[in-house]
């Protein structure tokens, strides 16, 4: 049933009559006056829901059946046309050519005499009515067509090799299709945020090489809307040129009036009143009286707007009238075009609206938080399949490199080819994996191999001495549902002669619940903080270089198990059972490399006192058995998901996040010694955007031990601190200045994280700062226990791509602790 729905859409599309009547094909050229073609030009009956464009070279096509059409033509820039055609027994030619658009000035004139601000009298009216059309429709279902081309425009020819023009399939200029990419979709809408697609049909072609729309949702153009937002060109959202303050950024001329078919529209020139910012130019075209949006075409430059990736981006709208008041858009398109490194590129991607249905009534529990489905064989249609449901048709170009990447796709899945390519993509990168690891796979990606990089397998710590972490993961796909990994790990260090084996493993058997098995055990040298503190690397390069040993060690031999599945949208429920028998370890080496004047290594027991030798075996826990169960709730509020056929892909949620967590040390048990329960929630949420002035994000935990009977250091609660210059920012809930075990404790505890990234909304405003593209950070932690109140910490920052730099200011108290630099490249 659900293919036959699949089918009947798409008809429904590409047909304006029942779908029994025979279909005949209307194609031609769009020209104007000088004979020159007019791509993207948009194509729609009158009356009707159905519509089209044109393609790059002006040429459009429709299947209809036998009857009497008018059809409008339009684009911005020139008259609209209507022309009526009647369709008989046999395909037909239309060819059509376009008048340059005349705004009449007369009215003009009138209006200036009489109101000096005549375009921002008229902007007065749009941006009152502009929440009315914003509600104007409230629910509404179409059909929905993509259309992608990412291409290479030209390249410096000193890097023009045979190799390149071969592999991207570039003429003498340089000049080729990277990337294009089409879809078929039926979405749903009901206000204020629900969605609801399907995707019907997929097909793509190339490598995308920055961004890309693939669905209805990435092309939904609303200007009605005060803030828009453009994913992945940009961190920060643009003031519409309706927006409800857009008075306050934008200046408005009106440049003409025409006569469009019985109704009076005004072009009006969009100004931003600053140089630099968030804010649009271009023109839009109003319905005078009913001042309502009929089309737009505004831009934004990387100069001006501090746009990623590209230079330029065009935005283009038509809208048209669904009912007698209700209007959507029939067509939206974004034009983009770049350089980087001599290379410049450009494309597009347009969305084509069909088949509205205004305000249609949904089944109840249709909404359920699957923003997109694919169907299991929207990526299976052949070639024939898109020529009998494209409404654009392809150019000559694209068509050509279609037959030609479908050739290369065969070729590729011959055994030759998989052969050498397995053999050349498994060669080993040494400077890759000195940093990253080594990674494999079989030639049909079903096996893989991970060695872990080398900064991470040779280390140094005054407990181990000189060391191996040799680490390496097995993966196993079994089929599109079912897959498994093992991690063999071996360490051993050679100061303290200890050599330590385990081994972890986890089976995912339901993609579509997140639901996976988890099983580990054998023997190992663990941080005392259980939440982390530094790597080995960074912890290797500070106790060498700086004699700081930050990091504390303790011995266990454990076995665990677990198993988590989300049991429904937006719950996800893990448990796990271990059992552990540790020990407390001291320092055996005390090498350097540079012997810091006043400073010495600290001992391994992180409650020693200032000043106790490095070789200190001071007391901290005995030999113990621990027997604990942990388990915790997730719960993500209106958890919106995309289905594939492969599974469940949850996406972030506008809402906070809830967990809830409780550990139990389970007493007597196989001779386990711990006896406590420990409870804790936690609400969260990344990048709350906040109007024009970039994102926020936060999380508050607050827990404690209701029982603490007996439990050993290791099973209080840590935090995430951090000491040296470096530090991970990529989890809100970690601290800048805060010492690794101070703060642990086995009693009650808040923490508070807030950050905000201004996305550079500040530094745009200065010319020296404006092209760096920095975004500025500023954020406080606090945190209060039992046993040591109110740290707080302060800092600012600026971050460009993975590069951050902090400078903050820490309090114990009243009194002051630490403040300086932190700073992040990458590397954790």
């Amino acid at each position: 049933m659900k293919m036959r729905k699949h089918l009947l859409l798409i008809f429904t599309m590409l047909c304006a009559v029942t779908s029994s009547a025979q279909q005949y094909l209307l194609s031609g050229k769009i020209t104007n006056k000088k004979n020159e073609v007019i791509p993207f030009t948009s194509v729609y009956i009158r009356n009707s829901t159905y519509g089209t464009t044109a393609n790059e070279n002006g040429l459009y096509q429709f299947k209809l059946a036998p009857g009497d059409y008018n059809l409008t033509y339009r684009f911005v820039g020139y008259d609209e046309k209507v022309v009526k055609v009647t369709i008989a027994d046999n395909d037909q030619t239309m060819n059509v050519q376009l008048d340059d658009e005349i705004f009449g000035t007369e009215r003009v004139a009138a209006m200036y005499r009489k109101n000096h601000d005549a375009a921002d009298t008229i902007m007065k009216q749009v941006i009152k009515k502009r929440k009315y059309y914003l509600d104007e429709a409230t629910s509404y279902s179409c059909a929905v067509y993509i259309k992608g081309v990412q291409k290479l425009l030209s390249a410096p020819k000193a890097l023009l090799s045979k190799e390149v023009v071969r592999a991207l399939d570039l003429d003498s200029m340089g000049r080729g299709i990277l990337y294009q990419q089409e879809s078929l979709s039926d979405y749903n809408f009901q206000s204020p945020d629900k969605i609801r697609e399907v995707t019907i049909a997929n097909r793509i072609s190339g490598i995308n090489t920055a961004f890309s729309y693939n669905k209805a949702s990435d092309l939904q153009v609303n200007f009605y809307k005060n803030v828009f937002s453009i994913n992945g060109l940009s961190t920060r959202g643009f003031v519409s040129p309706l927006a409800s303050n857009a008075l306050t950024f934008y200046r408005y001329k009106l440049l003409g009036v025409s006569n469009e078919n019985g109704r009076i529209i005004d072009k009006i020139q969009v100004i931003p009143r600053r140089a630099h910012g968030q804010y649009f130019q271009g023109d839009i075209y109003i319905v005078d009286g009913e001042w309502r949006l009929y089309s737009a075409d505004l831009y934004l430059e990387k100069g001006l707007n501090s746009l990623n990736l590209i230079d330029t981006l065009k935005i283009t709208q038509q809208y048209v009238a669904i009912t007698d008041s209700v209007w959507m858009p029939a067509a939206v398109q974004y034009n983009f075009k770049g350089k980087v490194l001599g290379f410049t590129f450009g494309g597009y991607y347009e969305a084509i609206y069909n088949n509205y249905k205004i305000n249609p009534t949904f089944p109840e529990h249709f909404f359920t938080g699957e923003v997109l489905k694919v169907d299991t064989v929207s990526n299976a249609k052949n070639a024939d399949y898109w020529t009998s449901v494209r409404p654009v048709p392809l150019t000559p170009k694209e068509t050509r490199d279609y037959q030609k990447k479908d050739s290369v796709a065969a070729y590729k899945q011959t055994k030759a080819y998989l052969d050498t390519l397995q053999h050349s993509k498994n060669h080993i990168n040494y400077p890759g994996y000195l940093i990253f690891g080594y990674y494999a796979s079989s030639r049909d990606n079903k096996d893989s191999l991970w060695v872990s990089p080398f900064i991470q397998t040779f280390y140094y710590n005054t407990v181990e001495g000189f060391g191996i972490n040799a680490k390496v993961r097995y993966s196993k796909k079994i089929d599109d549902f079912h897959a498994f990994s093992i991690t063999p790990s071996l360490r051993y260090g050679f100061s303290n002669k200890i050599f330590s084996a385990n081994i972890y493993s986890d089976y995912k058997n339901d993609p579509f619940h997140n639901a996976k098995f988890f099983t580990g055990f054998g023997s190992d040298v663990l941080d005392l903080n259980n939440v982390g503190t530094r790597s080995l690397y960074f912890n290797t390069l500070s106790t060498l270089l700086s004699e700081n040993n930050y990091v504390k060690y303790y011995r266990t031999h454990y076995g665990l198990f677990g198993y988590q599945r989300e049991v429904t949208n937006g719950v996800l429920l893990s448990g796990s059972l271990s059992y552990a028998s540790r020990s407390q370890l001291y320092n055996t080496s005390y090498s350097h490399i540079k012997d810091v004047k006043n400073r010495d290594f600290t001992s391994n027991n992180p409650l020693a006192p200032p000043g106790t030798p490095a070789d200190d075996h001071s007391f901290l826990f005995p030999d113990n058995q621990a027997l604990t169960f942990t388990t915790s709730a997730t719960f993500t509020f209106d958890q919106e998901y995309v289905t594939r056929p492969t599974g469940k892909f949850n996406l972030p949620s506008k809402y906070p996040t809830l967990t809830l967590n409780y550990r139990k040390g389970i007493n007597s048990l196989l001779g386990s010694d711990v006896n406590y329960d420990f409870t804790s929630v936690d609400i969260s949420q990344n990048k709350i955007r906040i109007g024009l002035t970039g994102f926020s994000s936060f999380k508050l935990t607050a827990g404690g031990f209701f029982n603490d009977k007996n439990l050993y250091y290791m099973d209080y609660n840590h935090f995430l601190g951090n000491q040296g210059t470096t530090f991970d920012p990529t989890y809100v809930g970690s601290f800048h200045f805060l010492p690794f075990y101070t703060y642990s404790t086995n009693g009650a505890f808040l923490e508070a994280h807030f950050q905000h990234n201004f996305a550079g909304s500040i530094f745009n405003k200065i010319p020296l700062l404006r092209k760096a593209k920095l975004e500025e950070i500023i954020g406080a932690n606090y945190l209060t226990t039992k046993a040591n109140r109110d740290y707080t910490e302060f800092y600012v920052g600026v971050q460009r791509l993975i590069f951050r730099v902090d400078y903050g200011v820490s309090y114990m108290g009243n009194q002051k602790y630490i403040q300086g630099f932190r700073i992040f490249y990458g590397i954790r």
